[in-house]
Formats: structure tokens, sequence, C-alpha cells
């Protein structure tokens, strides 16, 4: 951090999400910053940090470009079932990251009121890497389409560029401030959707002791958590194989949820259905068929039950584990 004025350098013309990204993250870590779009390599020489132009890469010396003849950075390789899988290349959003996300992640945790341990943010460092932003490398530099059409982030950024109808008839002065602006309102966009994946990162590393102290109950097959929204998923998967369902309030708290556990994160497949006779059924016509009193409905898919009380969906739990085909 300085509490100079940082000047942050750019490529003019048409901008892509990963120079939107890098510049973004340099923004949130230096506050007090100006940022000049420019080619020129005069200007480029006097900017304190530099990204996706410049033909350098060199973090010492805030350099973050990749277009350079015989850049080969990349993440590092990894070992998947006894085969090594070359790490994924890099663009400026990566190489911006690679070198400031943890300064962002602190930053952003301050300005929050959050106290993050230094394994914390590197697990968030980590973890927006893998999620968000070797996805914009991915695209930025060919490495693969991950995201077909206009909805993937790279692709909604890239929406955002001036078109030649809305050009017409402006010097050039005004096209390039009118670029300026969209780039800008890129950067705005972009931030605010890295800032609630770091907030929601943060929820879950904090919840996990939450979730590891929450009452298991049915022989240890059920979860009750005491609070609606909780990330459970991570914990309940890595190291409670025997849980099959959890139990919470619902965001409007007029009802318990019984929820089933994935086999895996992302998974439709879980450890154990709902029964197959309550699906798609409500209220009065739920309750006839399992009993429960206060039944307020069964998802067609079976992944997800409710009930008015706490003893309702715990009964719900009960009613499921005595299926036929619910293992022991």
């Amino acid at each position: 951090m300085t509490d100079t004025t940082t000047l942050i350098a750019t490529h003019s013309g048409t901008f892509h999400a990963d120079d939107v990204f890098g510049v973004g993250i340099l923004m949130g870590v230096f506050p007090s910053h100006r940022l000049i779009r420019t080619r020129k390599q005069e200007l480029i020489d006097t900017a304190d940090l530099v990204v996706d132009v410049g033909g350098v890469w060199d973090a010492a010396t805030g350099r973050f470009d990749h277009h350079q003849r015989g850049f080969d950075g990349a993440r590092p390789a990894t070992e998947v079932d006894g085969t090594t899988v070359p790490g994924v290349g890099y663009a400026s959003a990566g190489l911006v990251w690679s070198a400031y996300g943890t300064a962002y992640v602190q930053a952003w945790a301050a300005s929050h009121g959050h106290a993050l341990g230094e394994a914390a943010v590197a697990e968030i460092v980590r973890s927006i890497d893998h999620s968000l932003v070797q996805y914009l490398d991915i695209v930025d530099t060919g490495q693969g389409d991950v995201s077909p059409g206009i909805f993937g982030l790279s692709s909604l950024i890239a929406q955002l560029n001036t078109h030649w109808l809305e050009e017409k008839g402006l010097d050039h002065t005004a096209k390039a401030q009118l670029l300026e602006t969209r780039f800008r309102e890129a950067i705005a966009i972009t931030r605010k959707f890295l800032d609630h994946a770091i907030s929601k990162k943060v929820a879950q590393l904090q919840a996990m002791d939450t979730v590891r102290a929450a009452p298991r109950l049915l022989r240890g097959r059920v979860l009750h958590l005491q609070e609606g929204g909780m990330p459970w998923t991570h914990v309940v998967l890595a190291e409670m194989p025997e849980v099959v369902f959890v139990i919470y309030p619902d965001s409007d708290g007029d009802q318990y949820q019984i929820k089933t556990v994935p086999v895996e994160a992302g998974s439709f497949t879980a450890r154990m259905d709902l029964p197959s006779s309550w699906a798609g059924l409500r209220d009065g016509e739920l309750a006839a068929v399992n009993g429960v009193a206060d039944s307020v409905f069964c998802h067609l898919n079976l992944f997800i039950g409710g009930a008015r009380s706490f003893a309702g969906a715990l009964k719900m739990a009960e009613l499921a584990l005595a299926e036929p085909t619910a293992s022991a």
C-alpha cells in the first residue's frame, strides 16, 4: 500500500475481461491512483504498474503483460491419477491476481471488518483463482471457450465495448472518452462480482466451525443447523460421511427445510433421496401421504422438503430414513 498516487497504465481501445480485472485489482489495492489508457511506450514507461501492454512480465517492477514472444507463464502443473496436467496459462488477469490477490483480499477484509488469518486469506486467493480468474485467462489466451455465447463474464464484459453506431458522428476525443467510461463501468461490474465472491468464501470459512459443532440427530444421519443460509456442503461432504439430510430454518422463518446431501459438490445425485411417494406434493396432500400434519412441500426431484415446525421436519427425516431403500 502507498499514500502517494500510483500511476496505472493499460492499453487504449477495445478492452477485455483480463485487463479490466487486472486494473480493477490494482485500483482496489492502491486506492490513491491515476489510470491512463495508452499504447504509447513513453507513457507506459512512466507508470508504476502496467497491465496487458508493454511487452514485459516482471511483478517486481509492476509489469503484467503476456503478449510478448516467448511468454510461457502458467500456473503450476498438477498430478491427476498419476498423470501430470499442465497448469492454466496466464493472461494479465492471472498475472495481477498472483501478485496482488493477497493484498486485494486483505484490503477487502479490512474495509468490511473481517479479521482474516494468513491461511484464510491464502485459501480465498486460491479459491478465487480456481473458480474465476483462470477462466478469464483461458478465454483471453484462446486456451478454450469456457463460456460460449454471451453469458460468461468474459463475454459480458466484452459487450460493454462501444460499436460503430454508438461512435457515429463522434470525433477521436469523444470516442476515447466514451470507451474510457465503458472501461470504468466494466471495472465496477467486475469488482462487484469479485467482492461478492470473496464475501461468500469468507462466509463459508467462518461457517465451518459452526457446522462442525451443530447437533447430529437420528443416529448421526441428520445435521441440525440453527441458522438458515449457512454454507454446509463442503464440511458435510469432507467430514460427515454418515449425514444424509440437513435441517435448517428457511430464510422467511416460517418453516424448516430438510435438504438432501449430494454425493459430491455440484452433483444432482444425493446420498439419499426423500421418499418417491412424496414427490411434488404440498400441504394436505403431502400430510395425507406421510402423516406429518404440518408438512409444507416436497420437491418433485426429491432433494428438498419442508414442514412448519422443526419437529415436523425431523419427523420427515425419520420417515425418510425408515424407507426400505434407506441404508442402515
